[in-house]
């Protein structure tokens, strides 16, 4: 019989086992998505202790805790030690029956600490201090923790206006794995914000481009875009919240940009109209350079504004739109592909719904005469659906309706640098789910091409996809 999380954990059959064990395990990571500081992997930094590294910028952890009834500010306040936090998590974690965070926490306390012990209250000294006597000055530095994950690339997300002096500087330096910047126009897009002037007018001095109406600002972006691509970036981001396409003339957008930067109120199509001709500009412009591009669709941000009021964005407060748009989607990936211009593009869903219609939208699109395997992609189960369920639906809806052998695998999405073990957690769920099917005789058990495919999903398919 199998005990809490051994080396077998998730793995049900014997051809689940050998997949794992055999060529997944040991693969290094490929991690094309996350928001880690570029800056404290420069500075190689070190911790105080396990609550600062587990507990600082991670939103999962801290909405848990406030599930659990603890205060604001014992999870985010400034709490000198760390010790109340850790103490806190303990309780929350043992409460965590079913929730992806059991798994990671336990995963990341095996990982890096060889802790085998549950996390719980009545365990919480003995886990603190064994956790703590590998941290410190002298203990665990951050390139430390990734590089005993075996993380081979990284990319960050980055906007256009930053001067990515840390990516220039880990790329001369003795750094053990790329760290790659990620283009994400997110602010050059978001026109219906109320500070999007003030961005505009940081953009337009950075790049040397007077921005006056919409094809300025696209010569902005694109001048930044290439300083990038100097500098190593092989991908890029997109969070689309709400409508993102509606048809316009150029003369539309560029009156539309015109009107905002003015202080004119826009409309909902007003704004779609300029976020899908700005997208579909972009998309051809990193089709041009050979660029990926991400479409990560579905977030609804900032839900309670109490606490966005108190803390600002990114702490825990965003949730899974319900919004509808298929018609949009199509209409952008059209737009780029009637001119043979569409880039690698992934897309992401964040409501479960969409999972269907999100893979059979992709599969319209594959067409090229490059040999690109998987052109565009059904992104892995992103944010809300990263755990074994969401994996398994979204494993379901790409093998499906297109070709899980060309899926190019797990990303982690994180700020923090001790979630790495999720790209196992994703390995362990992808053996099984594989071997479940070869087990039920719906595929034959050729382990040697089995074999070969769970290790292009694991790492082979995304080093080829984004030219790493």
């Amino acid at each position: 019989m199998s005990t809490f999380m051994d080396k077998d954990f998730l793995l049900h059959s014997e051809t689940a086992k050998e997949l794992f064990h055999n060529h997944a395990e040991k693969l290094p990571i490929v991690d094309f998505h996350n928001h880690l500081n570029q800056h404290a992997i420069l500075n190689d930094d070190t911790f105080n202790n396990i609550a600062e590294v587990w507990l600082g910028g991670d939103h999962y952890k801290w909405r848990a805790m406030r599930a659990d009834g603890f205060s604001e500010e014992l999870i985010t306040g400034n709490r000198t030690g760390g010790r109340e936090q850790f103490d806190a998590w303990a309780q929350t974690v043992q409460d965590c029956f079913g929730n992806p965070l059991y798994h990671w926490t336990h995963l990341e306390l095996q990982r890096y600490f060889g802790v085998t012990e549950p996390l719980t209250p009545s365990s919480a000294d003995r886990i603190w201090e064994t956790c703590n006597s590998q941290l410190g000055p002298k203990g665990y530095s951050v390139r430390t923790l990734l590089e005993k994950q075996n993380v081979a690339v990284l990319c960050t997300t980055d906007d256009p206006a930053d001067d990515l002096a840390s990516h220039i500087a880990l790329k001369a330096s003795d750094c053990k794995f790329k760290v790659l910047p990620t283009f994400r126009p997110e602010k050059a897009l978001g026109i219906d914000k109320a500070d999007y002037a003030d961005y505009i007018a940081r953009l337009s001095k950075v790049s040397g481009v007077e921005i006056c109406c919409a094809d300025s600002l696209f010569a902005a972006l694109e001048k930044r875009l290439d300083f990038f691509a100097a500098n190593g970036c092989r991908v890029t981001d997109h969070s689309l919240e709400s409508s993102f396409f509606v048809p316009a003339t150029a003369a539309e957008v560029n009156d539309i940009f015109r009107k905002k930067m003015a202080g004119g109120e826009l409309s909902v199509v007003e704004c779609a109209k300029f976020r899908g001709a700005m997208l579909t500009r972009l998309g051809k412009a990193y089709a041009q350079r050979d660029l990926v591009m991400q479409i990560h669709i579905g977030a609804i941000r900032n839900n309670s504004k109490r606490l966005f009021a108190k803390m600002g964005p990114d702490h825990g407060l965003d949730s899974v739109h319900d919004f509808n748009y298929a018609d949009e989607l199509s209409a952008l990936l059209s737009a780029m592909d009637e001119t043979d211009e569409l880039p690698r593009t992934i897309l992401y869903y964040l409501n479960p719904k969409d999972a269907d219609m999100m893979a059979a939208m992709a599969g319209n699109f594959q067409s090229n005469e490059k040999g690109i395997k998987g052109k565009v992609q059904l992104g892995t189960a992103w944010w809300f659906c990263d755990h074994k369920l969401g994996m398994e639906h979204q494993m379901d809806a790409l093998r499906s309706a297109g070709l899980i052998s060309t899926f190019v695998g797990m990303l982690t999405d994180s700020r923090s640098f001790l979630s790495f073990p999720r790209h196992e957690y994703f390995r362990r769920i992808l053996c099984d789910y594989i071997g479940t099917l070869v087990e039920k005789g719906e595929y034959p058990k050729d382990m040697e091409y089995l074999g070969k495919m769970v290790e292009n999903i694991c790492y082979y398919n995304a080093m080829n996809y984004f030219g790493f």
